[in-house]
């Protein structure tokens, strides 16, 4: 039970953690100023998408959760 326990906990946080990746990153938007002087919302550069180099973290705990609950449910 311990195995499902810790496979659901490596789920759920690896989750989150590609899910606040952007955030933790920076700011989304405000880098680019207008020639009027005034601030835009348009963000510097295009979003990139899902990117396994950033995401990596999350991965890795996601592939062991899903090795945790498999485990636990062949016992």
């Amino acid at each position: 039970m311990i195995l499902i326990w810790l496979g659901v906990l490596l789920v759920f946080g690896g989750v989150f953690q590609m899910a606040f990746q952007p955030i933790w990153r920076g700011r989304f938007s405000g880098g680019k100023w207008l020639r009027s002087g005034r601030d835009t919302l348009e963000p510097e550069r295009p979003g990139i998408g899902f990117g396994v180099k950033s995401n990596w973290p999350g991965l890795v705990m996601v592939a062991l959760g899903g090795a945790f609950l498999l485990a636990g449910a062949a016992i």
